[in-house]
C-alpha cells in the first residue's frame, strides 16, 4: 500500500511539474538580476502603476523509509513568470525596477524560510498535512510582506521606505544565507 502511495504521489507530482513547465519562468539567482526585457505580459491598462513582478515559490518533495529511518527530501524553487509580469510608462527606468527586483527577492526570503522549516521538519504521521501547512504559513507571511512593501512604498513612491526596505531584506536574506537557492 506505501508503494501504491508513493507510485501515485509521484505520478501526481510528475504530471504537475509538466504542466508547469510549459509557463515560462525565472528562477531566482543571486547574480540573475531581473531586466525590463523579462516583463512580457501586455501591461495592465487599468491599473496606475508602471510595473507589475509576479513571483512567488513552489516546492516539492518526498518522503521514504528505505534506509529503515524516515527521510524527507524536498526541493524549493523562487519563480518570476515573465508571462504575468508587466511594464509600461517608466520615469526612473533603474530605480523602478530595483523595486521590482525587491518583489522577487523577498520571495526568495521566504522560500528560505520554507527551506529552513523543512530541514527543521520533524516527520510525524500527517506529512502531507504538515507540509501544506508550512507552506500556507509561510507563503501567507509573503504575500503580507509583499503587500507591506508596497503599502510602505507607496509602489516605489516613498524613496526614504523604499532604501529601508532595501537594507531590510538584504539584511534577512544574509541571515538566512544557508537556505540559498
Amino acid at each position: 500500500m506505501k508503494r501504491l502511495f508513493h507510485l501515485i504521489f509521484f505520478l501526481f507530482t510528475v504530471s504537475g511539474l509538466f504542466a508547469q513547465e510549459a509557463e515560462t519562468k525565472i528562477r531566482w539567482a543571486e547574480d540573475r538580476l531581473l531586466s525590463w526585457e523579462d516583463f512580457q505580459a501586455e501591461p495592465d491598462t487599468t491599473n496606475s502603476y508602471s510595473a507589475n513582478t509576479n513571483s512567488g515559490i513552489s516546492y516539492g518533495w518526498n518522503y521514504s523509509t528505505a534506509t529503515g529511518e524516515p527521510v524527507l527530501d524536498h526541493e524549493v524553487f523562487t519563480n518570476f513568470y515573465p508571462g504575468r509580469s508587466w511594464v509600461k510608462d517608466i520615469e526612473n527606468e533603474e530605480y523602478l525596477l530595483a523595486h521590482e527586483q525587491l518583489h522577487f527577492d523577498i520571495s526568495e526570503l521566504h522560500a528560505r524560510k520554507l527551506r529552513k522549516a523543512l530541514e527543521e521538519y520533524e516527520i510525524g504521521r500527517s506529512i502531507r498535512q504538515d507540509l501544506k501547512r508550512l507552506y500556507n504559513r509561510i507563503e501567507a507571511e509573503r504575500v503580507s510582506m509583499q503587500n507591506r512593501f508596497d503599502k510602505e512604498t507607496s509602489h516605489s513612491e516613498i524613496r526614504e521606505a523604499e532604501m529601508r526596505w532595501r537594507k531590510f531584506i538584504q539584511q534577512e536574506l544574509k541571515k538566512l544565507e544557508k537556505y540559498s537557492s
